[in-house]
């Protein structure tokens, strides 16, 4: 499983590069905070597919990274090759960019 850490996610949001975040918790943990990636709860990511690129680096996270671990796990067996699992999700953000941020 590809990992980044969030050093490399904010290098990539500073930089302006090109990729997809989506935020695989659920709605409710979304709205409290987010990194304003695309909030596509890890229950319905299967059906919500169609939504995540297959042409440009995809970072999934969660709040800790397990589940988005999981949802990289189930896109992998549809294919996607471009997935990378953003290392101790929200958390680790709030940790080393935001302390205040309030998280659930």
């Amino acid at each position: 499983m590809n990992e980044i850490t969030v050093q490399d996610l904010k290098k990539m949001i500073d930089n302006k590069e090109d990729f997809q975040l989506i935020d695989v918790r659920e709605t409710f943990e979304y709205e409290m905070s987010n990194l304003s990636g695309l909030n596509i709860p890890l229950a319905g990511l299967l059906l919500e597919a169609d939504q995540i690129s297959k042409d440009k680096p995809v970072i999934m996270q969660c709040r800790s990274g397990a589940r988005s671990a999981a949802a990289l796990n189930q896109l992998e067996q549809l294919g996607y090759t471009n997935l990378y699992n953003l290392k101790g999700g929200i958390l680790a953000w709030k940790a080393e960019f935001e302390p205040d941020m309030p998280v659930y």
